[in-house]
C-alpha cells in the first residue's frame, strides 16, 4: 500500500491535464498513486487519459459536472476508504517540479503540528514570479489575499510560509485531518472551498504551511470573465457566505457594511455602465448567500457578459468629421486603452475618426471637437462643468446632465441601499449554524 493518493481534478481541460499527469508521473518520489476525476467533460478528456495512460492512472468519471469541491472530493472520499496517509490535491492546470511531492511529503513528516501543506505557486505564463505561498484572511476587510502574489522568484523568499489557507491547486493533507474535519466544502461547487478548507485546519489546531522548495507552475487564464458571469457568482456567494459563517458577533454589523457596500458598488457601476448582467448575477449570489442556496448555481443565475457601447457610439456620430483629443491627465496607460475602444467603436459604426493623445487638460478651455480627459473616478470627480468628457479607470464616461445626476447622487443611494438591507443580512447570519 502507498503512502499518498494523488488527486487531480479536471473538467475540459483535456490538455492542460495530460501535461499535470505527465508531470506528477515523473515526479522523483513515487511512494504514490494518481487518481484522476473526471467532472463529465465533453472534450474527450476521459478517453485521452484512458488510452494514454492506462493503468498507470485510477480515472473515476462523474455522471455530472460537480463542480471543483465536488470532483475533488470524489477522489478524497475514495483515499481515505483505501487508507492511504495523505491525500495530494491537484489542479488539472499546474506542472509540478519533479520534487514537488517529495519536499511536501519529507516536511509533513517532519511537522506533526501542520494538518496540509502547500506548493509555491509559480505563474505558468511568468515562471519567476510567484502567483501565491499561502492565503491569509483579512478580517479588518472581510477579504482574503495571496501571500506574495508577484513577487519575484530571487531566492529571498522564507523557505516555509504559514497561512490561513493554501490553494488547492498544490496541496499535501494528513488523511487523519480530513477524517476530522470533512473533505472539502462540497456546497460552494467552487471558489473559497480551498480556503475554507484551511481555515478548518486552523481552527482544529493544525497549522497551513506554503513550501519553497515544492514547485509548481499553475495557469490563471481560464479564471477570466470573458463570456458570462459563471465566476462572479460562485466567488460572491462562497464570500459572502464564508464571511457569513466564520465573523465573530462583535463584527456582523461592520462586515454587514463592507459587503453591502460592495454589491452596491457593482450595481450602480453596471448600472451606470448599461450592462445588467452582472448587477443581476450578484445579486442573485448575495440573495442565494443570505438564504443557503449553496451547490451548482440554479437557473437564471448566470448571464452572458455584453459589454454596452451605445453612449460612446453616439458621441463620436456627433463628432463624425473633427478630431477628437483625449487627455491623458497622468493616466497613460488608461488613456491608452481608451484610444483603442475608440477606434473600435468608430470602426463599428462606420466613420472616421482622428485622434490625438495630450498630457493635461487646460482647465476650462474645450478644444475643437469631442474631447476627452482621463480622470481615477467619476464619482469622486470635483469638476461637475461638463466642458470636458470624463473617462475613469472603469470605462465609466461622464458625458451629459443625466450621467451628472448619476454621479451626484451615488452616494446618497449607497447609504439607502446599505441602510434597507442591513437588517435582513444581520438577520440571515443569527439563523445560521455555527461554525463546524
Amino acid at each position: 500500500m502507498k503512502k499518498i493518493a494523488a488527486v487531480i481534478c479536471n473538467y475540459n481541460k483535456k490538455d492542460f491535464v495530460m501535461g499535470c499527469i505527465q508531470s506528477v508521473l515523473e515526479s522523483e518520489f513515487q511512494d504514490f498513486d494518481l487518481i484522476v476525476v473526471d467532472n463529465a467533460s465533453t472534450d474527450d478528456s476521459a478517453d485521452c487519459i484512458r488510452t494514454t495512460y492506462g493503468s498507470q492512472v485510477r480515472l473515476f468519471v462523474n455522471q455530472e459536472n460537480l463542480g471543483g469541491s465536488g470532483g475533488f472530493n470524489t477522489g478524497i472520499r475514495y483515499a481515505i476508504e483505501q487508507g492511504y496517509e495523505y491525500v495530494w490535491c491537484l489542479d488539472n492546470d499546474v506542472l509540478v517540479d519533479e520534487k514537488a511531492l517529495g519536499e511536501l511529503y519529507r516536511f509533513m513528516e517532519e511537522r506533526p503540528d501542520v494538518g496540509m501543506a502547500g506548493s509555491r505557486v509559480y505563474h505558468m505564463e511568468a515562471p519567476d514570479y510567484v502567483q501565491q505561498s499561502g492565503i491569509d484572511i483579512c478580517w479588518e476587510e472581510y477579504c482574503c489575499e495571496a501571500k506574495y502574489y508577484n513577487y519575484p522568484a530571487d531566492g529571498k523568499l522564507p523557505e516555509v510560509v504559514y497561512a490561513d489557507a493554501v490553494a488547492a491547486c498544490s496541496v499535501l493533507v494528513r488523511a487523519s485531518l480530513i477524517k476530522e474535519i470533512g473533505p472539502l466544502p462540497e456546497e460552494n461547487f467552487l471558489y473559497w472551498d480551498d480556503t475554507e478548507w484551511g481555515y478548518r485546519c486552523n481552527l482544529a489546531g493544525y497549522k497551513v504551511a506554503s513550501l519553497g522548495t515544492s514547485k509548481v507552475l499553475h495557469s490563471m487564464g481560464a479564471k477570466k470573465e470573458t463570456v458570462n458571469t459563471f465566476p462572479m457568482y460562485y466567488a460572491w456567494r462562497n464570500w459572502i457566505r464564508f464571511f457569513m459563517r466564520y465573523t465573530p458577533k462583535e463584527k456582523w454589523e461592520d462586515m454587514c457594511t463592507a459587503f453591502l457596500e460592495g454589491i452596491f458598488d457593482v450595481v450602480y457601476n453596471d448600472w451606470y455602465l448599461g450592462e445588467e448582467n452582472r448587477a443581476k448575477t450578484v445579486m442573485h449570489a448575495y440573495d442565494d448567500a443570505l438564504h443557503g442556496v449553496m451547490g451548482k448555481a440554479g437557473e437564471d443565475r448566470i448571464f452572458p457578459v455584453i459589454h454596452q457601447e451605445g453612449k460612446l457610439e453616439e458621441l463620436l456620430k456627433e463628432a463624425e468629421g473633427k478630431g477628437i483629443t483625449i487627455y491623458v491627465n497622468g493616466w497613460e496607460k488608461q488613456a491608452e486603452q481608451f484610444e483603442e475602444r475608440v477606434k473600435a467603436a468608430a470602426q463599428r459604426i462606420g466613420i472616421a475618426c482622428r485622434i490625438q493623445l495630450l498630457p493635461e487638460s487646460e482647465q476650462g478651455k474645450k478644444a475643437a471637437g469631442l474631447s476627452f480627459t482621463m480622470t481615477e473616478n467619476i464619482f469622486r470627480l470635483e469638476d461637475m462643468s461638463l466642458t470636458t468628457i470624463y473617462v475613469d479607470g472603469e470605462g465609466r464616461i461622464l458625458a451629459t446632465e443625466e450621467d451628472l445626476f448619476r454621479v451626484i447622487n451615488r452616494d446618497y443611494s449607497c447609504q439607502s441601499f446599505v441602510f434597507a438591507q442591513k437588517s435582513l443580512f444581520l438577520h440571515a447570519i443569527s439563523q445560521m449554524d455555527a461554525p463546524l
